[in-house]
């Protein structure tokens, strides 16, 4: 045999086994993927983003629905006004669970002047489609006075515009692992990534070139961007259905609405300008917020915008994590304060109202 065939067979030999390598590989994943949700592979639904049961996060293990919180008692218990909070990894909090401006919200509230359960169901990844189908799937059933959806403007309309879209690269499971372990040593510093035991506030997530990245895709939406308003659009759209379920279970709805660092940082906005090379009228960044809030009133429903508290605290303080979108424990303390402050008022008006029927029933009762 020539030297040439020889290498031929070679070839084939080496691409048969290589195929039924990657396929034996595929269905492997699949299989895993099925029995445990995760997000490196695409799934239309939100549990391929939620977390395992009873899994470490620093010194907190998860409850056995997988969200960042103390169990979940189906049955509220008497006299408790119950809170149930849906968001994204600001929800879910990339601080440890008793820094979680959730977890801090309802200690708050719990001082004051009744008993208030706050339950955390961030899932990471998420936007407000999903956000709509948690409630309806689980969230519904727990009965709770109160849905307080965080809204993150850093990607929440576009979270929206591209849910349940799989990237041509995600159809191959194996090409999906393959490509998020290069995408961690591109772009995570390694403690801020792998250290789950301890926590840092001060160790950056991203590498200086990938937190860029980001924020240079993220100020699509401060743009005079055409498909925006479809983005806000298609999110307003799910906050109004979780609004119209409210309204039929005598709930109430509160949306916080989270600002991104992008917002607060003069000094990031001057990087990201001058990536884009984009002059200073061509992205306005308070347009998002300032579009929401108008179509959140236009459909009654309650809001709290930490944009201009933020803002003014900035200057004081650093509220996000270095290279990282998300709050570290100032801002989630911050975050916390204010929910406390807008919905303490909330409550001490609906147990005003309360006592007042009361008394109006007393005088109604015969004598």
């Amino acid at each position: 045999m020539s030297t040439f065939k020889k290498l031929a067979s070679l070839a084939g030999q080496t691409i048969i086994i290589f195929l039924i390598t990657f396929v034996l590989a595929e269905i492997t994943f699949r299989v895993y993927q099925h029995f445990n949700p995760t997000f490196i592979f695409y799934d239309p639904s939100y549990n391929r983003l939620r977390g395992k049961p009873g899994a470490l996060n620093y010194d907190f293990h998860l409850n056995s629905r997988g969200f960042k919180d103390v169990e979940f008692k189906p049955k509220k218990k008497p006299n408790t006004y119950r809170i149930l909070a849906l968001g994204d990894s600001f929800a879910f909090g990339v601080v440890p669970y008793q820094y979680n401006y959730l977890t801090l919200l309802g200690q708050q509230l719990n001082s004051g002047c009744c008993e208030v359960e706050v339950m955390n169901m961030g899932i990471p990844g998420t936007g407000p489609q999903d956000y709509l189908a948690l409630f309806v799937n689980e969230g519904l059933e727990l009965r709770p006075d109160m849905v307080l959806v965080s809204f993150f403007i850093g990607n929440d309309f576009t979270d929206t515009m591209h849910a349940r879209k799989a990237k041509p690269y995600e159809y191959s499971h194996v090409v999906a692992l393959i490509r998020h372990v290069i995408k961690i040593h591109q772009n995570y510093t390694g403690q801020a990534l792998f250290t789950q035991a301890t926590y840092d506030d001060n160790t950056p997530t991203f590498t200086d070139e990938a937190y860029l990245d980001i924020a240079k895709k993220r100020s699509l939406i401060y743009a005079k961007w055409e498909p925006f308003k479809h983005a806000l659009a298609d999110a307003v759209y799910y906050l109004v259905r979780i609004k119209e379920l409210c309204d039929l279970s005598n709930m109430a709805l509160r949306v916080v609405i989270i600002p991104d660092e992008l917002q607060l940082s003069p000094t990031l906005q001057a990087k990201v300008r001058k990536a884009l090379n984009a002059s200073s009228n061509e992205l306005d960044f308070t347009l998002p917020n300032r579009l929401l809030r108008e179509q959140l009133r236009a459909n009654r429903i309650d809001f709290s915008d930490l944009l201009d508290s933020f803002l003014s605290a900035s200057g004081q303080m650093n509220l996000y994590r270095p290279n990282d979108s998300h709050w570290n424990i100032a801002g989630n303390k911050l975050a916390a304060d204010i929910l406390t402050s807008y919905i303490s008022s909330q409550l001490s008006r609906r147990n005003l109202t309360t006592r007042m029927n009361w008394k109006d029933e007393e005088k109604s009762r015969p004598s």
